[in-house]
């Protein structure tokens, strides 16, 4: 399961372990590591397609479209922490981006 670890990457895989077993929507990730739909959205379904991430569908209230949802699986939970630095507290992708120092 070889996922390229690029800084954007690793900032989506540091907004996953803030809160593990919380689903996330993709509009909060946006806003969480400020990548754009179209960097996000790619690296999302290629976690999926992994199996590193679960995903379902928020079913919508009347007047609004369903919302799709993220979270860890137990081996997406293993790869992210096996692939953080190991000073990290999270954080990793703002380390990969040069935002903070390690």
């Amino acid at each position: 399961m070889k996922l390229r670890l690029s800084p954007q990457t690793l900032l989506v895989l540091d907004a996953f372990l803030e809160q593990v077993e919380d689903w996330k929507y993709g509009y909060d990730l946006s806003r969480i590591t400020g990548l754009r739909s179209g960097t996000l959205y790619p690296i999302l379904m290629r976690m999926a397609e992994r199996n590193l991430l679960e995903t379902q569908w928020e079913p919508g209230e009347p007047g609004k479209p369903p919302r799709h949802m993220y979270r860890f699986t137990p081996d997406g939970l293993r790869y992210a922490r096996a692939n953080a630095p190991a000073n990290s507290s999270g954080g990793i992708g703002q380390v990969a981006l040069g935002l903070v120092q390690a």
